[in-house]
């Protein structure tokens, strides 16, 4: 099992994002890093959640693709209030604060970003999740229900 989230460093937590989803090569991370970037309301957060992070599946413990390269999806959460308008009103899990996801399985819940998901789905080649959230419940996820996440762009308020 690989060593806890909040027990590794932030370059660890990045070698194992890179090592699991994208087989170690650090440019087509950086690729698909700075496609989502561009494709975000500026000042956007950009966290990974789940089993690319801990390396465990939260409803088997399995590893990361334990049933074959690519089974794994990348759950990306977006982090702010302009992102989050990009999701119908009905597609909120915790009104104005928490989206359900972006998958394949629902496209239709934000349209305006669904493209940029399956070019990002193309370059990781493996199923790519987007879903949006007030800074506050992806801490309170963090805290309350030890799912932990890596940040990979920090969420810019009006006034920062």
């Amino acid at each position: 099992m690989a060593k806890a989230v909040n027990k590794t460093t932030e370059e660890e937590v990045r070698d194992r994002v890179t090592q699991l989803a994208f087989d170690g090569d650090k440019l087509r991370f950086r690729e698909f890093f700075k496609k989502l970037e561009s494709g975000l309301p500026p000042g956007t957060g950009i966290a990974l959640r789940g089993s690319v992070v801990t390396n465990e599946r939260w409803k088997d413990g399995k590893p990361f693709d334990a049933d074959g390269r690519g089974t794994s999806d990348l759950d990306v959460t977006l982090v702010g209030s302009e992102v989050m308008e990009y999701w119908d009103k009905d597609a909120y899990s915790i009104p104005a604060l928490h989206t359900r996801p972006l998958c394949d399985d629902e496209p239709g819940i934000a349209p305006g970003l669904n493209t940029l998901r399956e070019e990002l789905q193309e370059l990781a080649g493996r199923p790519v999740n987007f879903q949006a959230t007030a800074n506050v419940v992806l801490f309170a996820r963090d805290v309350l229900f030890n799912e932990p996440y890596f940040m990979l762009k920090s969420p810019v308020t009006s006034g920062s």
